[in-house]
């Protein structure tokens, strides 16, 4: 023990606070980090000097350092006793990762926050967002002795968003005591108010459908609903959906929104009360870290961070720290290019290259690996990674891992992205139903993209070959202007990539596949003439210190922060703000449905005239109690004309029309997807010239799923069963069809004529149904057949000498069977007795 005596400093010398000092001072550093680099340098400086403000956000670019940055500036907290430091990351694979860069830098980090290093601040805690935030997290939601933080670091704040987003919300599973109890609290009203919807959830179990509680049901029921929730409140397995997520909510329960389907019940709030994570919001210091994405409403809606909080983003001057990527969009190009050509010139790179598919779902992976031996799950991530970084390995599919890997230089040649990436939640997806245009919906999406095309380069000498595919991610990135959304460099990217693609058009205005494809190769093979090139352009990007906020974002948290507070009338009034500057109806429309919910807690009467006025702007926002007139759809115009109409309405351009028609055929699937199904018919009526509708939704229940007016004061009224398994068509179906045909007659009279319509597996009536008179079905194939007419019509109608012309639009309708007479003859079956 008396050596431990002699060990004893006198005197301490005072530790380097200035971020490039630590570095350069690290003793045991690896040899790759001899030297940061110049971005590295430019961040640690700029931060620095703010260093003392509460919140600072950092941006750089994926592959660009962030780890190392992060690390030396809460070493930096540490040395100057801002203490006890706290790194945040989405999962546990990436704490790993963190820990290992920092035991390369020669810097102590921990994963248990009982560490004596830690508590002594001594070390870094590296620890998951999950830890951070739930109902019982230990930095905050104790009534004593919560962990103190006094810097902390989130980064990845995009990807954390995820799990921030689903602790603050509650999800009951359909298989839960609790959702019968919940479904039961509401079951009068709800029958009251829209039976049919009662009907297809709880007593048919149909997975396809969805519903939201009408707010003035939820508010008055509130006692009721907590005490249920209060008493599955326990620490058993079954019970962690409300355990680990009520006590974040309890508080905002009154304003949440609760949305139920037949597998489940999800209760999710307008914004997030992360101030409930105490120790969190009384840190010193709080960094957060994120790539160059566009928009940082993020920080606004998740975060609860105000426009006065970041006065400016810390981020390099120009964008010299990503590397090179060349991106290409092969249907973009040519749409007769199909995604089967794309997936085996992609196969034949992988022959020699690594290389790296991104999809949405499993469903999709198996597209790509249908044996599932190169898809990649949480359960082998790491060891496909080191894989992958390690030898040539091939092609492997990563289902919804849009961050959070890093594939460096050889690791990732070529990196595909196919398909949009999915949605959070059922409120998301409730959200794009009523305002499927909603630009918060689009940058979120436009954001994972971008972060999921970062994957493959890693430093501002790594080089990858991007490939974008799938006609829902065309139609959101073309025809919705998602590449408005993206970050200055990646838009820089796109842009020179997008000048390389039309001087191959120049030479070729329809190049195949093999000719997109041979692009690839100044990429793969790291042509210096296109390194060189990409460099110059990405030199002139300057990012820009100034936050980007949606308006509608802040005035939804600037609302709910109020609410909280019980100050309605001003909540209120900043809704109206942002109402009141919104352009696009639908958008307008979903937030006079916010917008009456907050009413309707001073004013009843009030809230349902507010709702009306949503509804005269968009009929898919939520119905009054006293129901909504419903107008008549009266088609006048000649169908070629309409498409004409359609075209220029949507300024759509003749490669883009394919694309388009793509992405709307791509959703028509007899799937589990019935909402999708409704929607895409709805597009595809319209596509092809027809005024169409989806009058229960419009009417909130008492009218058919679809209709469309096809001319001459006739009308398709159509059921869609595209969810059923059945191989008879069931009573109750035949009954809803039927009723959709008593609710036409009521509502436009004897002087119109409907085709009743059901999109069905079978032609065959069950013997306890009764057939609708003069009923028609669309099975599968008929619908794969009427597809492929429209897919060929669009074709045709996108050539230069067809294109806009009325009168040969029209001889194109007559020879792909697109006139309404046609499609009831050659698309349709009549049904058979059982």
């Amino acid at each position: 023990m008396a050596s431990l005596l002699s060990k004893l400093s006198g005197a301490s010398k005072p530790a380097p606070i200035e971020p490039r000092e630590i570095f350069m001072a690290l003793p045991q550093k690896d040899k790759r980090y001899e030297y940061p680099r110049d971005v590295q340098s430019e961040v640690w400086k700029k931060w620095f000097d703010v260093r003392n403000n509460k919140n600072c956000i950092i941006k750089m670019n994926t592959g660009s350092g962030k780890t190392v940055v992060g690390l030396m500036i809460l070493q930096s907290c540490l040395n100057e006793r801002k203490g006890p430091a706290v790194y945040v990351v989405p999962d546990n694979y990436l704490v790993a990762q963190v820990c290992e860069e920092a035991k390369k830098l020669g810097i102590l980090a921990v994963t248990d926050r009982d560490d004596y290093s830690y508590t002594e601040n001594k070390a870094i805690l590296v620890t998951t967002i999950f830890s951070l935030i739930n109902g019982h997290s230990v930095f905050g939601m104790r009534q004593t002795n919560n962990y103190p933080i006094g810097s902390i670091l989130m980064d990845d704040v995009h990807a954390c968003l995820d799990t921030i987003t689903t602790q603050f919300s509650i999800r009951i599973p359909s298989n839960h005591e609790l959702y019968k109890e919940v479904i039961d609290l509401f079951a009068e009203q709800w029958k009251s108010y829209n039976s049919s919807s009662y009907i297809n959830i709880v007593e048919n179990c149909d997975p396809a459908k969805n519903a939201i509680i009408p707010f003035w049901m939820w508010q008055e029921k509130q006692t009721e609903v907590y005490t249920l929730l209060s008493k599955y409140n326990t620490n058993e397995e079954k019970n962690h959906c409300i355990y680990f997520n009520l006590p974040l909510l309890d508080e905002s329960l009154a304003t949440c929104d609760c949305f139920v389907t037949a597998r489940g019940i999800e209760i999710i709030p307008e914004c997030i009360s992360i101030s409930k994570i105490k120790s969190f919001v009384s840190a010193q210091r709080r960094i957060f870290m994120s790539a160059t994405l566009s928009d940082d409403s993020v920080f606004v809606s998740a975060i609860g961070l105000h426009k006065e909080d970041v006065r400016s983003i810390i981020s390099p001057d120009n964008a010299n720290d990503i590397g090179d990527r060349l991106i290409l969009f092969p249907r973009h190009l040519n749409s007769e290019i199909t995604n089967d050509d794309i997936k085996n010139k992609v196969l034949a790179v992988a022959q020699n290259y690594n290389v790296v598919v991104i999809v949405p779902s499993f469903e999709k992976a198996r597209y790509w690996d249908p044996k599932g031996l190169r898809t990649i799950t949480k359960d082998n991530i790491e060891r496909a990674v080191y894989e992958l970084k390690e030898k040539h390995i091939g092609l492997f599919v990563f289902v919804n891992r849009y961050d959070g890997i890093d594939l460096p230089d050889d690791a990732c040649r070529m990196l595909v992205i196919d398909g949009l990436p999915p949605l959070r939640n059922e409120k998301d997806k409730y959200i794009q139903s009523v305002d499927p245009a909603s630009n918060i919906l689009i940058r979120e999406q436009i954001q994972r993209i971008e972060q999921g095309m970062g994957r493959g380069v890693r430093s501002n000498s790594d080089s990858c070959c991007i490939v974008l595919m799938g006609d829902n991610l065309a139609d959101v990135l073309l025809r919705n202007n998602g590449i408005s959304f993206f970050s200055n460099a990646t838009k820089e990217q796109y842009n020179l990539s997008k000048d390389l693609w039309d001087l191959l058009k120049q030479e070729n205005p329809k190049p195949s596949v093999d000719d997109v494809f041979e692009l690839a190769d100044f990429s793969l093979n790291i042509e210096v003439e296109w390194i060189q090139k990409s460099k110059e352009r990405l030199s002139t990007v300057m990012y820009t210190a100034e936050p980007q906020f949606d308006n509608n974002a802040l005035a939804l948290r600037n609302a709910y922060d109020l609410s909280m507070v019980l100050q309605w009338q001003k909540a209120i009034t900043s809704l109206d703000q942002a109402i009141n500057c919104e352009v696009q109806d639908t958008t307008k429309g979903y937030l006079l449905q916010i917008k009456a919910k907050f009413t309707n807690f001073i004013d009843r009467a009030q809230a349902q005239q507010v709702l009306l006025a949503g509804r005269s702007m968009n009929m898919s926002t939520l119905a009054p109690i006293s129901g909504i007139r419903y107008d008549k759809s009266i088609n006048n115009i000649k169908q070629a004309k309409a498409i004409c109409e359609y075209i220029v309405k949507n300024q759509i351009t003749q490669n883009d029309y394919v694309i388009h028609a793509n992405a709307i055929e791509s959703s028509l699937l007899f799937s589990p997807d019935a909402d999708e199904f409704e929607s895409a018919l709805q597009s595809i009526g319209k596509l092809i010239g027809f005024i169409s509708t989806r009058p229960e939704k419009e009417t909130y229940g008492e009218g058919p799923d679809n209709l469309w007016a096809t001319g001459n004061n006739k009308y398709f009224v159509i059921e869609c069963k595209s969810a059923a398994v059945s191989d008879t068509i069931s009573k109750d179906y035949c009954n809803q069809l039927g009723g959709a045909i008593r609710w036409f007659s009521n509502e436009y009279g004897e002087a119109y004529t409907a085709t009743p319509i059901m999109v069905h597996r079978s032609t065959i009536i069950d013997r306890q149904a009764t057939a609708v008179p003069n009923m028609m079905i669309i099975t599968p194939d008929k619908l794969e057949l009427f597809k492929r007419n429209i897919n060929e019509f669009v074709i045709a109608a996108s050539q230069n000498d067809n294109w806009l012309d009325e009168s040969k639009i029209n001889n194109l309708l007559i020879q792909y069977k697109l006139r309404s007479n046609d499609i009831l003859n050659n698309y349709m079956l009549t049904f058979r007795e059982c």
